[in-house]
């Protein structure tokens, strides 16, 4: 059987729509935790890793200090072994930066389900995708550019690698336990938590499918 690792930067994240993915085309997933107070996972016996979301920003140097180091390091030892990675979000960034592009705040944020702006030929779904993010990136001169949005790069690949600015992941479990986790904070930005719910659970079936068109992408990418 096939193993695919997945970072995640809080208790509260999982691998969500795209675990089940992978695990319907035969892979394990193992979830585990990287932060301050987690240890740096093995790549040993991985086919494959997803890296989750995270409310860092991947230009904060005290979280660099902190753990984010041990994470490009990570990265870096995915490229030795040629191991592919889907990094969503947080995930993409750290692509993003690892691979010499530049992340910044962006000038507004998205939050929500939108749909994006695929690249031709790119057989990605144009969604809509949710959507919960702050900043941007700049790709690297070595990166595909796959979709845009009129605020961000929305998906790219680098060698095997291709991260995605939105989250596939997401389903409405998914989110209330997002919610749940930061409910002022969520609250504080405007935000209609139960109108957000009650969308989501209508998107969910569709997102499902999207999330394994998405990593059949991947993998196919992998090859």
């Amino acid at each position: 059987m096939s193993r695919a690792l997945a970072l995640r930067h809080h208790f509260e994240d999982s691998p969500g729509l795209v675990g089940e993915a992978f695990e319907a085309r035969g892979y394990e997933v193992d979830l585990v935790m990287m932060d301050e107070t987690s240890l740096t996972p093995s790549l040993d016996g991985y086919d494959a890793m997803v890296i989750l979301g995270s409310k860092c920003a991947v230009y904060d140097q005290e979280v660099e200090a902190a753990w984010f180091h041990r994470e490009l390091a990570l990265i870096g030892d995915a490229e030795k072994r040629s191991l592919p990675i889907l990094g969503i979000c947080f995930g993409a960034q750290a692509l993003c930066r690892y691979y010499g592009g530049d992340v910044r705040r962006a000038s507004d944020g998205e939050i929500g389900w939108f749909e994006i702006d695929v690249v031709a030929d790119v057989e990605l779904p144009r969604g809509p995708w949710f959507e919960f993010h702050f900043d941007h990136c700049t790709l690297p001169a070595s990166a595909e550019l796959w979709a845009t949005s009129p605020r961000a790069v929305q998906a790219f690949a680098i060698g095997d690698n291709v991260g995605v600015q939105f989250h596939p992941e997401i389903d409405e479990a998914q989110l209330k336990e997002w919610l749940a986790a930061d409910e002022e904070d969520a609250r504080n930005l405007g935000l209609d938590l139960e109108a957000l719910l009650s969308e989501t659970a209508r998107e969910t079936p569709a997102a499902r499918a999207r999330a394994q068109e998405l990593v059949d992408l991947f993998l196919r990418r992998v090859g």
